[in-house]
């Protein structure tokens, strides 16, 4: 018989989060509420088991310990959390240089896997950066890190800036 484990989670309510994230001034000084706990995560935060722990202009970090439920069928963390990470710092580096009430969704992304991720890398660190900051287009880079410091995964991206009357397909107005 198969040991079956089980895992829960709470989320916030997405629309009000991102009305607060709205009116908590630029992207900057959203995503620093967001860390503050004044605005609450996505739920793909919670989710997945990861946190945005720092910001500054042109730059955001996440964090995240792996685990079992993260596994893929041949006993390692599954590629979509690096790359889920990865967009994540590279979107929200991106939100940084953003004024106001303007979004972003992503244009592109590409990832490489460098080494595979166990429970056992310890704390994963996803940094993304601007390249190019842009009034249609940022350009990003970034790079996942184990607890050891070693890289697991680079990635690029290009972001669409949105302004306040554009709406990306599926109506979602970008994401964190």
């Amino acid at each position: 018989m198969t040991d079956i484990r089980s895992r829960t989670f709470d989320w916030a309510d997405p629309a009000a989060a991102l009305a607060q994230a709205q009116s908590a001034g630029t992207g900057l000084e959203a995503l620093q509420a967001m860390i503050d706990g004044v605005i609450p995560p996505p739920p793909i935060a919670n989710l997945m088991g990861f946190t945005l722990v720092e910001v500054s202009e042109g730059v955001a970090v996440f964090e995240c310990e792996p685990a079992e439920f993260h596994y893929n069928p041949i006993g390692a963390v599954h590629g979509g959390l690096a790359c889920t990470l990865l967009d994540s710092a590279l979107g929200c580096a991106g939100h940084t240089t953003l004024p106001a009430g303007v979004g972003y969704t992503s244009i592109d992304l590409t990832v490489r896997y460098l080494r595979p991720i166990t429970h056992e890398s310890g704390v994963l660190r996803a940094t993304g950066r601007v390249i190019k900051p842009g009034r249609r287009v940022i350009f990003t880079e970034g790079e996942l890190t184990d607890a050891a410091g070693r890289a697991v995964a680079t990635a690029t991206s290009s972001l669409l800036v949105l302004t306040p009357t554009e709406e990306p397909r599926g109506g979602s107005r970008g994401r964190d």
